[in-house]
Formats: structure tokens, sequence, C-alpha cells
């Protein structure tokens, strides 16, 4: 049995609940433990018929919620996989900050798109963001319902020197028994766009396309070397990264992006593919 765990954090909300479905999944396949993680979230809101005592503090309600949400999501994944080896943990300080270093050491971090703190309006909850762009191994965010099984994992490819994100990418296909698709995105330079037609095979746009092709084609062809049973592809799409990857994840079992440490704000491909992905998303640490 691999010695690091699967962490996924969960607060009780239907989206936690999702990824902590997913994470024993995961763990079950692998072979893997499961550590379920619980940090005081913002105060769930209470409706009819649901009142603070008298006596509680608001850091009593915290953690009674956070309690309840753990104990919910530890008999969740015992009755979905009993022979599984379940260990939880409450958190202490910010979500955030907590649930991003409970995934120190870590095989990955999985975590539910967004949580009982998160306003309606927001797709992407704060823990959720931080983690997946701060934590030092993968993380997982879990959208929406698992669909029908595609066998197929997804990799966008910005960087062409990413390693550690493809080995991440061929070792899930590998996994699953599934294909590889990687996906890199061209923007031409403005002046080589031509209204009348195609890029002219002469244009400097056309030149790097093409070179950019042939160095994909044979880093996955090299990398196809090592993981032989994984069928691999390759499409260089002209548009927004993005929307490229977004279109991959309702085909795809699993999206692999890589990430450093630069700007993952709003507007980045990185935010955009997390906050609108059909499906669950990895981001790998370089």
């Amino acid at each position: 049995m691999p010695a690091k765990p699967i962490v996924v954090a969960t607060d009780g909300s239907e989206e936690s609940l999702r990824a902590v479905d997913w994470a024993v999944r995961e763990a079950v396949l692998r072979g893997a433990p499961l550590r379920l993680v619980s940090a005081a979230e913002l105060l769930p809101r209470l409706s009819g018929g649901h009142t603070m005592p008298d006596d509680d503090t608001v850091a009593d309600t915290l953690r009674r919620h956070r309690d309840q949400a753990l104990t919910a999501a530890t008999e969740r994944a015992t009755q979905a996989a009993p022979e599984l080896l379940i260990d939880a943990d409450y958190l202490d300080g910010a979500p955030a900050a907590a649930v991003t270093d409970a995934g120190s050491g870590a095989l990955m971090l999985v975590v539910g798109s967004r949580g009982v703190g998160a306003f309606a309006a927001m797709v992407l909850g704060s823990v959720s963001r931080y983690a997946a762009t701060h934590a030092a191994c993968p993380v997982v965010v879990v959208r929406e319902e698992a669909g029908a099984v595609h066998r197929q994992v997804g990799i966008g490819i910005g960087d062409l020197e990413n390693r550690a994100s493809l080995t991440f990418a061929f070792e899930e296909a590998a996994l699953r028994k599934a294909s590889l698709i990687a996906i890199h995105s061209w923007h031409l330079p403005e002046s080589d766009v031509s209204r009348a037609g195609p890029v002219p095979s002469g244009s400097t746009g056309y030149v790097q396309e093409t070179e950019t092709a042939k160095r994909l084609e044979q880093l996955l062809d090299d990398w196809g070397a090592k993981y032989p049973d994984v069928p691999v592809s390759q499409e260089l799409v002209h548009g927004h990264p993005g929307r490229a990857l977004v279109g991959l994840s309702a085909r795809a079992d699993l999206v692999v992006l890589g990430r450093r440490s630069v700007h993952h704000g709003p507007g980045s491909v990185m935010h955009a593919v997390l906050s609108h992905a059909h499906g669950p998303v990895v981001t790998v640490p370089s």
C-alpha cells in the first residue's frame, strides 16, 4: 500500500461530498489510504427552525458544523468502500491555508469547486482556488456529477518543458487504461491572420506553429515510449486555450494542467478552466 494518502477536504456542502465520492474511487483504484480533513468554515445559512443556542459562541457553532461535516463524510466514505483505510482529522486555522497545508506529502489533494461559505455568484470557491494554485502536491478540483466514463485523460500543454504534468497525465491514463490527448492552443500574431483564407505557409506564424507541432509530437513520442500501452493523440488548436480545455473537459475523465509560481487569477487559463470545466481538473506543480 502506498505510504502517501489521498487527502480530501469536506465542509458538508454537496460540492465537497462529490469530492469525497471521487476521492474514495481514486483511493480504491490505487490501493491508497484516504485522509478526510475539515476546517471551520463560514457559517452556513440559517433558515426556518435552525437557530443558534443562546449559550453558543460563533466559534462553538463553527466547530460543531466542522465536526458534523467530517463525521458525515467519514460515514459516506466508509459505506462506499468498507475495506478502505480511512483517517479523519480536524484542521485549525484559516480554511484555505489549513486545507492547502494538509496536502503536504499527499499523493493528491481533492477539493470541491465551492463550499458552504461561497457566495452564490462565485463559480470557484476561495479555498479551492487557493489550494489549486498553492499546494505542494497535485490538486484535483471536482466539478459537477461524474457522467459516463470516457476512458480519456486530457492535458493542456502550454509549456513544452513541464515534465511533472506530463508524468502525471501519462500515469493517470495508464492507471485508468485510458487514452491521452494533449492540447496545445496556438495564438497567431495578428499580422499573420489572413481574412482571405488560411495563413500563408511562408508566414512567421505558420513556421512557428509547424515547429511547435513537431516539438510537441516528438515530446509525446518520447513519453509514449515509456508508456506503450497508452494511446496518444494531440491537437494544435487556434483560439483561447481556456476555451479549448473547457471543451476537452466534457469528453475527458480528467484534465491535467501544469502550474508554476505565476499569476493564476481571473483572466488566466487555469482560472478559466477551473471555473468552467465540466469535470475534474487537476493542477500539477512543476
